[in-house]
């Protein structure tokens, strides 16, 4: 009942220069930067894996499925959990949101699929919990990624910061420039010649 006193009945509304806007109420909705929210979620989804045989990985409200395909019985066993995935969510009236499907290797059948009585698109880079990837699982574009953000954030403390002191600019560059290049470098970490010396010039 405290949960459901919690969740029911809530309201929105835009405050725009001291103008209130009429307040709406909230027909679906987990508050954020709650304790409680997370946890309900997790509730909520432990048992979209009931049933798969389909290697899934589940971060928060990020889900993806991989499975390796090397014959039509592969493709069809794929197809038949992305059919549950869609029985699960008409159940619980949810949806999925972006899907694509990344093709690897070098002599994949690249088998079409569907979701929601649509066919998936393909697609050859995705970005995965910050983190750009693509099907040849090369670390090119994310290394692109990381210099150019990187080299822009250190243009601006260049430019609006005066000072050139240690104890000034060394602060910056650990706390705005280095999360970027060290963010899951552990599964990105560069090996091409090129890669390692543009992200060492930054």
């Amino acid at each position: 009942m405290w949960v459901s006193n919690w969740l029911s009945d809530r309201k929105q509304g835009v405050v725009i220069n001291s103008t209130h806007l009429d307040l709406v109420t909230v027909t679906s909705q987990i508050p954020q930067g709650s304790v409680l929210g997370p946890i309900l979620f997790n509730i909520f989804i432990n048992d979209l894996v009931e049933g798969l045989h389909t290697k899934i990985s589940i971060f928060a409200d990020d889900t993806k499925l991989c499975k390796v395909i090397n014959t039509e019985e592969d493709s069809f066993l794929l197809q038949r959990d992305l059919d549950r995935l869609e029985a699960w969510a008409d159940k619980w009236q949810m949806g999925f949101n972006k899907c694509k499907v990344m093709h690897m290797g070098r002599e994949n059948a690249s088998h079409q699929y569907m979701l929601n009585g649509k066919t998936l698109g393909n697609t050859d880079m995705k970005k995965d919990l910050g983190i750009l990837g693509n099907s040849k699982l090369s670390c090119r574009n994310q290394c692109q990624a990381a210099a150019t953000k990187t080299s822009k954030i250190m243009g601006c403390i260049k430019t609006g910061i005066d000072a050139r002191d240690e104890n000034i600019v060394l602060p910056l560059y650990k706390s705005l420039v280095r999360p970027h290049m060290e963010y899951c470098v552990q599964f990105w970490a560069p090996v091409n010649k090129t890669d390692i010396a543009e992200l060492e010039r930054v």
